[in-house]
This record gives C-alpha cells, structure tokens and sequence, in this order.
C-alpha cells in the first residue's frame, strides 16, 4: 500500500503512537510521518506510507499553520499545560494591546532556543531524557522564521493565536518567552496544527475513520491523490515508449515545458512512479523512483 494519508492526531497520543496504530490497521509497516506533534497537541499529522516515504525528503522545510491558546500567571517546566509549574502565580493585568505588542516581536527570523523537554539532542542525549533526571540542559538557539502570529483575543488570562511558521519552530518556546517579555510568564495551555506545506485539515480523517475504511478495505480511498502532492513541482506523463527507461533510473526526454528542476512523473493520471531533476531541455534524470504497483 502506497500514498499520503493525513490523519487528524487525537490529544494524548504521540505521533510515533498513530504511526505505530496506522501500521497495524493498514497491515504496511513502512510508514513514516512529516513532522512531529507533541502528545498534547491535535490536528494535521500527514503520513508517507509505503514507497511514499522516499518523499519525506522534500517536506524537511515545509511550512506549519497553527492555532492554539496561551495561559499567562506562570511557567511551567515543559513551557505546555503538561509541565509542573516553575516559580510562583503572578498576578495579571493584561491588555489586548499589551499582548499583540509584544507577541509583534515574535515575528521574522528570530533565534529561539527549544524547551529543554525537547528532541533536541545534546551530545548524542535527548534533552528531555536530560531534562527528566534534573540535570543541565543548554541547547543553543536556531534561527527560525515565524511568518505570521497572531493573537486572535484575550479572555481572563488565556489568549488565543493563530501561527505560521517556519519547520522546526517550537510554538512552546513562543508561549514562555512571550510571558518572560510580558513580565508575568506564560505557557502553551492548547494547540492546534491546521496545516503541513500543502496538506490542511480539511483532507484530515480520524483514527476511527480509518479503522472503519480499512476494515471495509477501502482505506486507500483515504489517501491524497497523487497529483496534490508536491504542488510546486509539475506533473509530467511519462509517454508509454519512455516508462521503462523511468523505472530504470535512467534519463529520458520527458513533455515538459516549463523550466522546473523537479517534476512529478506519472503514468496515467494517478500512478505516481517517479521524482526527476531537469538535466538540460526536456532531458531529465529520475532523482527517486518510486515505482508501479
């Protein structure tokens, strides 16, 4: 089984746990995902099933949307909901207008150094397995671009936000240093994730769909159709005379017209076989082969 599924992931699950459950539902053990959910975090987990994952290569840089809400009076360890406090509950006197000030500062390319209960890897080490165990934890900053941030309203001391982001950007480490700014902490009480590169929650289905189209055995009829994937690449059919030259990973003149590095070869209309690089004119070299069923 081939393709691009995207499931809308449940709070309480990691996305090693949906990948794990969608592996046993659809009976394919190579599945991958684009881009890592933290447990308490819903929304658009896009899946590269099959020969598909040789695409995850071109979804490293893809860009987030988000939405979710910020708790301000204090910190946690975790800089979410699911961390233990850190100092005591400040007081608040918060303006709309304070927060949009200061989240505005949030915007561009901006160095943001991620949570300490993170992936990142100091020394080989996890932070957060660093992190558990209370030693010392110091990841350098990276520079991340946050496009958009938007704080939607504030209600008592929640405020709500819409984000889009650059890949890699922690909306946590967004959350706790806009309450440092604002002088009062703050933590990432929700989040939503509404959209990875071209995939939104629109083509999201649930565990539950899932398991009910995959025991009807007709999970296939989920997935996204091929000539979606990848929009900023055209889609070239391969001419029947060419298609075994593609499957072979060899060059070959491909009807393509425009100026694009990379194309999405197909066969028919739905049958995505290959990723090509342009090598001079309409001569192109097959990058990945992802063959026929």
């Amino acid at each position: 089984m081939n393709g691009v599924l995207v499931i809308d992931k449940p709070a309480g699950l990691t996305s090693h746990d949906v990948v794990a459950r969608c592996r046993r539902l659809l009976g394919e053990k190579s599945i991958g995902h684009l881009g890592t959910l933290d447990p308490m975090a819903t929304g658009v987990l896009p899946l590269v099933v099959g020969r598909m994952t040789r695409l995850a290569q071109f979804y490293t840089g893809a860009e987030k949307e988000y939405e979710g809400t910020i708790r301000f009076g204090f910190a946690t360890d975790t800089y979410d909901a699911q961390g233990d406090p850190v100092g005591e509950p400040r007081p608040l006197a918060l303006t709309l207008e304070q927060v949009r000030e200061a989240a505005a500062r949030f915007c561009g390319k901006i160095q943001q150094v991620p949570p300490p209960f993170s992936a990142k890897k100091i020394q080989g080490v996890p932070a957060y397995k660093l992190a558990r165990k209370h030693q010392p934890v110091e990841i350098a900053p990276v520079e991340v671009e946050v496009k958009e941030f938007e704080i939607a309203g504030l209600e008592g001391d929640r405020a709500g936000f819409r984000a889009r982001v650059s890949s890699g950007t922690y909306l946590r480490t967004i959350a706790h240093d806009l309450g440092a700014a604002l002088g009062v902490g703050g933590h990432l009480a929700s989040l939503r994730r509404a959209r990875v590169g071209e995939f939104s929650v629109q083509d999201a289905h649930t565990l539950e769909t899932l398991e009910a189209a995959a025991g009807n055995g007709c999970a296939a009829g989920l997935f996204i159709h091929p000539r979606r994937i990848l929009p900023e690449m055209p889609s070239v059919t391969a001419p029947e005379e060419s298609l075994g030259k593609v499957l072979h990973g060899n060059a070959v003149n491909l009807p393509e017209m425009s100026r694009a590095k990379l194309v999405k070869v197909f066969r028919g209309q739905s049958d995505l076989v290959a990723i090509a690089s342009r090598v001079a004119g309409t001569l192109f070299q097959p990058k990945i082969v992802l063959g026929v069923d």
